[in-house]
């Protein structure tokens, strides 16, 4: 298949799939006398493995050792476990992070206690307060 088909079968856009293969996360298709690319089955599945990957916020480097321990079957999971276990730390230190916005979010949420008058805005005035005084919100 060519380039466009494979885009629509794999929902990768274009560009991005040519820049997969500058990144060596493809293997190069073959070429026609035309200099066409020609992809096989092999390529839609990687590019099928690498864009669930990606969603799971895996980056390229991160995807490209996955390819590396998924190519060589003799290997032992311990590298992967590893990503896998340094991804989830992250994700912890993420939603620790989002837990610690939203209290601020609904700390700032209670000043409100006059919501139809806007120049008197308990929300407002904290949210100047805190911009002149450099400090973090509440």
């Amino acid at each position: 298949m060519q380039i466009g088909e494979l885009a629509r079968s794999t929902g990768v856009k274009i560009e991005t799939i040519r820049y997969y293969e500058r990144e060596h996360l493809l293997p190069l298709p073959q070429r026609t006398e035309g200099n066409y690319r020609l992809y096989s089955p092999r390529h839609v599945e990687q590019l099928r493995f690498i864009r669930y990957c990606r969603s799971l916020d895996m980056s390229l480097e991160e995807v490209r050792l996955l390819i590396e321990a998924r190519d060589a079957p003799a290997g032992s999971c311990l590298t992967v476990n590893a990503l896998l276990d340094e991804k989830i730390a992250e994700v912890d230190a993420r939603v620790n992070e989002l837990h610690k916005l939203q209290d601020q979010l609904r700390q700032l949420r209670g000043l409100c206690r006059q919501p139809d008058q806007g120049e008197i805005c308990g929300i407002l005035a904290e949210l100047n307060r805190c911009t002149e005084s450099r400090k973090p919100v509440v």
